[in-house]
């Protein structure tokens, strides 16, 4: 279960969408292994963090590890809904930790996922937790938060953000 390196902005990889897996493969138990590891490594040296994509630590899997009060893996995830009605925050990501990035997201999705043994679930977020969802899919889809930033401006300095509020 080895900490990996997270994948920089800029990192092409970052940009590439993750192709789906076979809950309960080998391959699969590892990553989610090394998911784990390195969300609880990140959390422990910076502070934060609730979850993290496969694509961040180099591999192309429709694999989600998250632990917001109790870890859980999150296999070909897929948004099957998602409320009209939006928030706007300053959004953060383990690939560029020292940037935050304005985006709108969902208030509330529902997902559907495989756990660790290919049962599907579904998953009902709303607010903090929404954001989060949508902030990992986008990762599976090779999608960044700077892409989806508001405007031109809604990029800053972690450190300024936090200054100024």
């Amino acid at each position: 279960m080895p900490i990996r390196d997270i994948l920089l902005l800029g990192n092409p990889l970052l940009w590439q969408p993750a192709a789906p897996v076979t809950p309960g493969s080998v391959e699969v138990g590892e990553i989610i292994r090394d998911l784990a590891a390195t969300l609880a490594d990140f959390r422990e040296r910076r502070g934060f963090g609730r979850a993290i994509a496969a694509p961040q630590i180099g591999h192309p899997a429709r694999i989600v590890f998250m632990n917001v009060g109790e870890p859980r893996p999150l296999i070909n995830p897929t948004i099957v809904s998602r409320s009209e009605e939006q928030m706007e925050l300053w959004d953060d990501c383990f690939s560029f930790p020292d940037l935050l990035v304005r985006v709108r997201r969902s208030v509330e999705v529902k997902i559907r996922y495989q756990d660790e043994r290919g049962v599907e679930q579904e998953l009902l977020a709303k607010n903090q937790l929404a954001e989060l969802l949508q902030h990992e899919l986008d990762h599976l889809d090779g999608i960044l938060a700077t892409d989806r930033a508001i405007d031109a401006r809604s990029i800053a300095m972690r450190s300024e953000v936090f200054r100024r509020s």
